[in-house]
């Protein structure tokens, strides 16, 4: 049975008995996906495009869903957004989750909502200017278009959990799915990480990480790289 941990920041996280490992980082599940997805990839992505285009591996409790969805409003863009989870969190959990409320906009109460309460696989619209598709697979089942994505969040559990998504071929595979200038933001610098990145092709930054973490990885699959971060390359 998962069990709700009340982290740092008082915003909660998930302990998933069966790996032994928290959805969310026990110094601060908000401040973490806020630092790492938000401040290091959506707010450092310039699509050429009036539409920006996110896939997310691993959405877990969707706190990664929500936070877009508040800043969105901050971006002049109309957002496509791919979750990948192959094992969903049970209802009953999801329904006890505080994020809403710590965020102190009441809309994104019903927001919350209904990104857990739609249907997966079918696209549908999570306000006017989002498109959520929350895709129930396994990621290295799926076929990605190439040249599709301006931003990843890999957000999948750690490489001794779950190494068959750290892979040469993982990353190779979301290399291709990106589009020129795209994005790769994961909370995991460990070495085995960015040797795979580079060898997918990725010019690497490491960027200092958030609370009780050192450091996290930032990827870019062309040289140019944002500068709107403080980063040293690799």
């Amino acid at each position: 049975m998962n069990q709700i941990i009340e982290t740092e920041d008082n915003s909660h996280t998930i302990f998933d008995q069966k790996t032994g490992e928290h959805y969310h980082s026990i110094h601060g599940a908000i401040q973490e996906s806020t630092h790492i997805f938000i401040e290091a990839g959506l707010k450092c992505t310039k699509p050429a495009t009036q539409t920006l285009n996110i896939l997310e591996i691993g959405m877990g409790t969707g706190l990664n869903v929500l936070l877009t969805l508040m800043h969105s409003e901050n971006i002049s863009k109309r957002i496509n957004y791919i979750s990948i989870e192959l094992y969903p969190i049970e209802k009953e959990i999801i329904n006890q989750l505080n994020y809403p409320k710590l965020l102190h906009k009441p809309d994104l109460e019903i927001g919350f909502q209904n990104i857990h309460n739609e249907k997966w696989n079918i696209p549908y619209y999570l306000t006017e200017n989002i498109i959520l598709n929350k895709i129930n697979a396994d990621f290295n089942d799926l076929q990605l278009t190439e040249n599709s994505f301006d931003l990843v969040y890999f957000d999948a559990f750690s490489p001794e959990t779950q190494p068959d998504l750290w892979t040469d071929d993982v990353f190779e595979k979301l290399y291709k799915s990106m589009k020129n200038n795209g994005l790769f933001v994961t909370y995991c610098a460990k070495g085995i990480v960015k040797r795979s990145l580079k060898k997918a092709g990725f010019q690497i930054e490491i960027l200092a990480g958030p609370k009780g973490k050192r450091h996290i990885i930032r990827a870019t699959k062309k040289i140019e790289i944002s500068n709107c971060c403080n980063h040293k390359h690799e």
